[in-house]
């Protein structure tokens, strides 16, 4: 049997060679494809880093411009206001318009925010991020990214608005320096610590996402008090304390008869500057509705149902004042149409989000409703609140935080994002938590409201010298008219060269 012999030495050699060559050709194979892989997952990364910067940057962006929109609405104010009052008091209106949302901006700032959005103690008040001192722009921890510079700016037209509605219930006859305590009250205690109670970490928040423990169970079967927009923490808060004023500052000279006790009416001196003011303020709430989704990218189709609501409360409001006031006064009154509209926007800025669109009809026909029987309530009362803000904002703002637990549904409520899982909205929880949150919020409003306004009284005086209020308070305050003619100066005729032309 023949024996197998070895290959050459110069043989094996070369086969060596050959097989290292093919293994290193398979790692760098190997290498490369790894190299390939983690390139890929760092690529991946980054894309997912660019998105997501890029949502965030739309996301604030949007809370920008929703922002911008809800301070439109100062402007609305400010037309509604000057339309309705006589036009000896337009420039009053106007300065006070002005200064409120500049005090109310510089009070937000320095411990609003913070009294809003802060660490709570306790649920009652925030403790911490005064002046905006800790201000994230997005990366912090706070809840529903309000650590961000965007929120604080949409947030500020928020407490513009609750400081703008008191004038309407108490202008042509309190004093500017009155005037202005009420906007410092307000946007530095009254209204921030009902923010903290339901926007921010307070005891009835639906948004605590720290806690088991909500508001009126005590576990999550609750979502706590729902206000999607405002109607309670804004609109209550704003009408409650202009109704107070109202009363303590008593109603204008002439409105009532001394004797039987009837209305004089004191009509508004420019319809069109009213309806103006309307038209702005309409366009306004879409930024405050709309912008109150906070989200874009995550909540578009969120702000699209929340227009239409918005937009079918306003157009039911405004019928159902037309249809209410015909048929007691036998008129088309176009102050009560658009005061409709006013109420059926209050009323549907809690439940914008979670009601369907025949709902927010509803809703608006009753608040418009509520609105005016209100409104003949006070003259009956012989309150005078010259633009109705009381009935507009307080009365159709319970009814609208109260509509919330009567129209809700829970697949509605989870479809708006709030945190919890539950059958609240069914089995009826959710309405007394309403109930009960109103109760809160309107009695902590009009406690406050008395305090401050009667400190006022005692001190520097909540009222204008009868003179002052009978001819109007531009000239003799503001020392000029809203319409004054300019009138040729001496000596023009000089300047000109002798009175020709050319």
């Amino acid at each position: 049997m023949a024996m197998l012999t070895p290959p050459p030495a110069a043989a094996q050699s070369a086969m060596e060679q050959y097989l290292m060559q093919e293994i290193s050709t398979l790692q760098n194979r190997l290498s490369a494809a790894d190299a390939s892989i983690a390139m890929s997952k760092v690529t991946e990364e980054r894309l997912a880093d660019e998105l997501l910067l890029t949502d965030q940057s739309l996301d604030a962006a949007f809370l920008v411009i929703c922002g911008a929109l809800a301070f439109f609405m100062q402007t609305g104010f400010a037309m509604l206001e000057t339309g309705s009052v006589a036009k000896g008091n337009v420039i009053n209106i106007l300065f006070k318009n002005v200064t409120d949302v500049c005090v109310a901006g510089t009070l937000w700032w320095l411990v609003g925010y913070g009294f809003g959005y802060g660490k709570t103690a306790g649920g009652f008040i925030g403790s911490d991020n005064f002046a905006i001192s800790k201000i994230y722009d997005g990366s912090g921890g706070g809840p529903l990214g309000q650590d961000g510079y965007e929120m604080w700016f949409f947030q500020w037209a928020f407490v513009g608005t609750a400081c703008t509605i008191v004038s309407g219930s108490v202008c042509e006859r309190m004093r500017i320096e009155a005037y202005i305590c009420s906007s410092v009250a307000i946007s530095m205690f009254i209204y921030p610590v009902v923010v903290h109670w339901v926007w921010g970490d307070g005891f009835m928040s639906s948004n605590n996402t720290n806690t088991d423990k909500y508001f009126f169970t005590m576990d999550r079967d609750s979502n706590g008090f729902i206000d999607f927009a405002g109607s309670g923490v804004v609109h209550v808060v704003g009408g409650a304390v202009g109704l107070v004023g109202a009363l303590i500052v008593g109603p204008r000279l002439g409105r009532f008869n001394p004797v039987t006790g009837e209305v004089n009416d004191m009509p508004e001196h420019n319809i069109a500057f009213m309806a103006l003011g309307v038209g702005i303020l309409w366009l306004g709430w879409y930024g405050f509705n709309c912008g109150s989704v906070l989200t874009l990218s995550t909540s578009g189709y969120l702000a699209g149902k929340v227009a239409v609501n918005t937009t079918l409360a306003a157009v039911a409001g405004c019928i159902a004042g037309v249809f209410v006031s015909f048929k007691f006064e036998r008129i088309f009154s176009v102050s009560v149409a658009l005061n409709g509209i006013l109420a059926g926007l209050v009323s549907i800025t809690a439940s914008c989000a979670v009601v369907s669109p025949w709902m927010a009809f509803l809703i608006g026909v009753i608040g418009s409703c509520i609105h005016y029987g209100a409104r003949r309530l006070l003259f009956r009362l012989q309150i005078d609140d010259p633009l109705d803000a009381a009935p507009i904002h307080c009365v159709a703002g319970v009814w609208g935080a109260l509509s919330v637990g009567i129209f809700c549904t829970d697949e509605a409520i989870q479809y708006a994002g709030y945190p919890n899982l539950n059958n609240a909205c069914g089995s009826g929880r959710q309405f007394a938590t309403q109930v009960i949150g109103v109760i809160i919020i309107l009695g902590w409003s009009l406690v406050n409201a008395a305090i401050v306004w009667l400190i006022c009284k005692f001190t520097i005086g909540l009222r204008v010298p009868a003179v002052l209020e009978e001819m109007g308070m531009d000239v003799l305050q503001h020392g000029n008219t809203a319409y004054g003619d300019r009138k040729a100066t001496p000596g023009w005729q000089l300047e000109a060269g002798g009175g020709g032309g050319g």
